[in-house]
């Protein structure tokens, strides 16, 4: 039964934070420096969330394994310019490679 309440409760704090947003004012959100946050705050987020996950070992030590090599890869694609789904194809190959070579 404690499953359900914590389920509850996410999902209430989910609505409320969905609410809260929503009754900003809106010449809060027209101010630049608010702008501009709420433009590069999605791209720092997922920089952060990347490089966790390329770079997180055990026990939060460093970890260069062949995610790092994928993650090389896709950088290298993304500075060819090359489409998106090449970077994505390029990441994928690179790091089956290197685990395959067992790194």
């Amino acid at each position: 039964m404690s499953v359900w309440w914590a389920i509850a409760v996410t999902a209430a704090g989910c609505y409320l934070v969905k609410l809260l947003g929503l009754s900003v004012p809106a010449g809060a959100l027209e101010r630049p420096l608010v702008r501009r946050l709420a433009a590069l705050l999605p791209v720092a987020l997922l920089a952060a969330l990347t490089g966790l996950q390329t770079f997180g070992g055990q026990a939060g030590a460093l970890a260069l394994d062949a995610r790092a090599a994928g993650l090389g890869a896709a950088a290298l694609a993304l500075l060819l310019r090359a489409p998106f789904l090449v970077v994505i194809g390029a990441a994928v190959v690179v790091t089956a490679g290197a685990r395959a070579l067992g790194g």
